[in-house]
């Protein structure tokens, strides 16, 4: 069978999700607004645009109303006390109830769509963060976690404001101004018309193009805000470390500078709204005295009625307050087009690793792994891996040793299939793991890494975290097989203690008990044990060690190791240097041969022995 090999390794850059355009951006929301198989959606799209429509002609009939009360109270106009039947004071209560029913239709079609808005905003959210659990380890190390939440918080934003003004309150405008352009060339003439279709003209103008300007302001702004929040969220997750090197005031002047620049940004963009606003209120204000002055004279010359001239001032106020909402509404619903990008780039970032397209489920029936002259880089041009060619028995114990930088890691990375090989094939029972589906791979691989990173929840859930559904007494004996549930019972609140962020509530070991039980629980085929032990005391090392070769048992085991003194029994012991296999044998063998083991194994051994002397010392 001839396998799929990747040629070329993604680079930091290649990595980098590219925002989606407004167009592409629209089209990729419309699917959450019509989609196929789900009537009631559709139906509750069709039910808000009745009651949209309704309102505005609700809306548009009302300054008419209004004119014909002032005209029936002025005495003008042809039996204008008893107009439509009613007469002033029915006018005055036909006003307040178009105005009424304006306000109520429009809140029946907020209300008939609001379902179909947030279903479509969770469905983008749970969209997104599924989209970015499957991206590969690569684009997790080159991406900043604090950057990412804000792209996908700023981008579930922009959906939301989208859904709600972009679809109920620009379409409406348009269909006002519309009605509202129509009235005025039928009631007043083509100047009136023209006036206003002008004004709107040039403020639309005006509006879109002082707002692409400002678009960009805003994007720099947000990339220092984003900046900004990068930094303080990477400071607060290195608290340690800061207080270490008595660098809260470094981190202080670091963040200050970074808020220093969103200060700047942030600046210009306020000014640049003051700028459009000014514009804005000028083309406005230009327009309503034009049509005033032109009713005015119409009354004067007895054309037109009071109420005419009413009538104009109230079209004129009611198109003015949407088309300033229309400013607004513009600015954000452009920024959430480019925030939205983001979201919509990110979520075209293809993953790295992949599914074959007839991957099947990984049948582990003893456990073999197998190792054929696997060739790895991160980059183009750094050689990690260089003809890597070995084999775990079923049941075995296969420990890595080696100097940093040699490889070990990587090797247990590539067996988890975090990232693809470029050359050579990685068997699981004789299957080539590129040819299985990832979650069988993983759920079938157990990995205690170098560093426990536990979530901020109770110890009860992290353990539990190893399989999902596990009993309370299943959950405890992985505990006590990993020797923490003394521990846990001595504190106040037990299982239920909250560990913090990342675990620091608890010391290192401590942590890395806890993922211990949380692989002893999950109770898989497969072990990788990435110096497991490393952040352990001796003691509690060796007694871990009895309950790893006691969870070993049956089960085909890769330990990476640093301390030599715990794999000295392993089965098989594979010397790695610099990307490649120097040595590789039993533990006796290996020291008879003299080679790289024997000189680490006597290093390490005198290291140990000269510990109780300097302690002593002490």
């Amino acid at each position: 069978m001839t396998m799929r090999r990747t040629t070329a390794n993604a680079t930091s850059a290649d990595l980098g999700s590219m925002p989606a355009s407004g167009w592409h951006t629209l089209r990729r929301v419309a699917p959450y607004l019509w989609p196929e198989g789900q009537a009631w959606v559709k139906r509750r799209v069709i039910g808000a645009m009745f009651f949209l429509v309704l309102a505005k002609l609700v809306s548009v009939s009302t300054p008419y109303v209004y004119k014909l009360a002032v005209d029936s109270l002025a005495g003008e106009g042809p039996e204008t006390g008893m107009i439509l039947g009613l007469g002033a004071v029915g006018l005055v209560v036909a006003y307040g109830l178009s105005r009424l029913g304006a306000i109520v239709f429009g809140e029946l079609r907020d209300a008939v769509f609001v379902r179909v808005g947030q279903r479509a905003i969770r469905r983008l959210a749970i969209e997104t963060f599924t989209h970015i659990h499957r991206l590969s380890l690569r684009y997790h190390i080159t991406r900043k976690t604090g950057g990412l939440s804000r792209i996908i918080e700023r981008g579930v934003k922009g959906v939301d404001f989208l859904l709600r003004f972009m679809l109920l309150s620009i379409g409406p405008l348009i269909l006002e101004l519309t009605m509202v352009a129509a009235i005025f060339a039928w009631v007043f003439g083509w100047q009136y018309a023209a006036v206003v279709v002008i004004t709107i003209t040039l403020y639309v103008l005006f509006t879109f193009k002082v707002t692409e300007w400002r678009v960009k302001l805003r994007r720099e702004m947000n990339d220092q805000d984003t900046d900004a929040n990068q930094k303080a969220i990477d400071s607060l997750l290195n608290f340690e470390t800061v207080k270490y090197f008595n660098a809260e005031q470094r981190e202080a002047d670091r963040y200050d500078g970074a808020m220093r620049q969103y200060e700047t940004a942030a600046v210009k963009t306020g000014l640049s709204l003051s700028f459009l606003n000014v514009g804005q209120a000028f083309l406005i204000t230009s327009g309503l005295v034009i049509v005033m002055a032109m009713s005015a004279l119409g009354v004067r010359a007895g054309t037109l009625t009071v109420g005419d001239f009413v009538m104009v001032n109230a079209y004129m106020i009611q198109i003015t307050m949407p088309l300033n909402f229309l400013g607004t509404v513009y600015r954000e619903i452009r920024q959430a087009l480019v925030d939205m990008g983001e979201m919509f780039g990110l979520l075209g970032q293809q993953a790295e690793v992949t599914d074959a397209p007839d991957a099947r489920p990984l049948e582990v029936r003893g456990g073999e792994i197998q190792f054929d002259n696997v060739r790895f880089r991160y980059e183009a041009e750094r050689e990690i891996l260089k003809g890597i060619s070995f084999r775990v028995a079923p049941g075995e114990r296969v420990a890595l040793v080696g100097t940093s930088g040699s490889g070990k890691s990587t090797i247990g990375r590539l067996l988890f299939r975090f990232y693809d090989i470029q050359d050579g094939a990685i068997r699981i029972d004789g299957q080539d793991i590129r040819q299985v589906t990832q979650d069988s791979l993983h759920q079938a691989i157990g990995v205690v890494p170098q560093d426990t990173v536990l979530f901020n929840d109770t110890i009860l859930y992290n353990i539990a975290y190893g399989r999902a559904g596990a009993s309370r007494e299943e959950i405890e004996a992985a505990a006590k097989a990993a020797k923490i549930h003394d521990f846990v019972l001595r504190l106040p609140q037990g299982y239920d203690t909250v560990v913090g962020e990342r675990g620091l509530k608890l010391s290192g070991g401590e942590k890395q008990r806890v993922g211990i039980a949380r692989t002893l629980l999950k109770n898989p085929p497969i072990l990788v044990l990435d110096e497991a032990t490393s952040a352990l005391d001796t003691q509690t090392e060796r007694s871990i060690q009895d309950s790893l070769r006691e969870m070993g048992e049956g089960r085909s085991v890769i330990t990476i190791a640093h301390r030599l003194s715990t794999i000295a029994d392993a089965d098989q012991i594979i010397v790695l240097e610099e990307g490649r296999i120097l040595e590789q044998g039993r533990h006796e063998d290996l020291l008879a041969r003299r080679g790289r083991y024997a000189q680490m194994w006597e290093r390490q051994s005198a290291e140990e022995e000269a510990e109780p002397t300097a302690g002593e010392a002490a």
